[in-house]
């Protein structure tokens, strides 16, 4: 059977396509739509960002017909779970392109990111899951029998950059106030015991590892376990960033160019609090959670 898995992520829209029977992707790609530019902290979709949300869908729909999908799957996350008005963007999916978009709890997220990020992980050792949104950032603590620990939080880049002024580039200043709001959202969270060992699920990891590389991260179905001075120096290389470097950089896609500060900000802070001995990458997040995960 051919489904596709959808992720409407506040900064990012995934499409997966995969024959569920025999677990191979068939097609996938990613639109930078910026869902939660200029409202998600006023818990709105703009227009603008309906438009592109619209038309990014509209383009992922023929991609399905054009591989013959049987059930499309939308998952909408932290933007569409906070807005007021999300239900005109869903009504008009439902009417024009014919599917449904269901929209998840934080919790629920990070239940499908396990999913996902397990099957590229053995977790014979626990292991603390990170996974970097727009909207949220999910952490779930896990080892082989299951997660033992999972948390959403509303800490995603997109809201941060547009809950602050920043400095081009930033200032320690700005690094503090940042590291500031986290303590303030999250802190308690890294209180508790928590396991050493850090899997970066996808996304901004991705663009970590292929700064740190300089080549693409290609693994297709395992985690990959990168060294921890390389990883925070490439991290501190990105805080120290202008605007126009990461403008020129071709390992940072567009949608992460302005914002690719604050997820190192805030995963530097991650490594600090939870005092991380290890770092693995996983290719594997949310989509593959919702297609492949039991």
């Amino acid at each position: 059977m051919r489904r596709a898995v959808i992720d409407l992520g506040t900064n990012t829209f995934n499409l997966l396509i995969a024959d569920t029977q025999t677990r191979q992707v068939l097609f996938q790609t990613k639109e930078g739509v910026a869902l939660g530019m200029g409202g998600i902290n006023e818990k709105r979709i703009s227009d603008e960002a309906m438009a592109r949300a619209f038309e990014a869908l509209r383009q992922f729909k023929a991609h399905c017909t054009q591989w013959q999908v049987e059930d499309i799957q939308a998952i909408g996350t932290s933007a569409l779970r906070d807005a007021t008005n999300a239900q005109a963007l869903l009504c008009k999916v439902q009417d024009e392109l014919q599917f449904a978009i269901e929209i998840i709890t934080g919790q629920r997220e990070a239940e499908l990111i396990y999913k996902g990020v397990r099957l590229t992980h053995d977790f014979v050792t626990p292991a603390l899951i990170m996974d970097i949104g727009g909207g949220s950032t999910e952490f779930i603590a896990a080892d082989h029998q299951g997660p033992f620990v999972a948390h959403s939080f509303d800490i995603g880049v997109s809201r941060l950059f547009q809950a602050f002024d920043f400095s081009d580039p930033f200032s320690d200043a700005d690094i503090q106030k940042v590291e500031a709001f986290l303590d303030q959202k999250c802190g308690t969270f890294f209180k508790q015991k928590l396991p050493q060992i850090l899997i970066g699920s996808s996304g901004s990891f991705e663009t970590f590892y292929e700064l740190m590389e300089e080549r693409i991260f290609n693994s297709k179905s395992d985690s990959v376990e990168v060294d921890c001075n390389r990883f925070m120096h490439m991290l501190e290389q990105i805080m120290a960033s202008t605007q126009a470097e990461r403008d020129q950089n071709p390992h940072i896609i567009a949608i992460r160019k302005k914002m690719a500060p604050l997820a190192a900000i805030k995963t530097r802070w991650v490594l600090r609090q939870a005092n991380i001995q290890q770092i693995y990458i996983s290719p594997y997040s949310l989509k593959e959670g919702v297609l492949f995960g039991k």
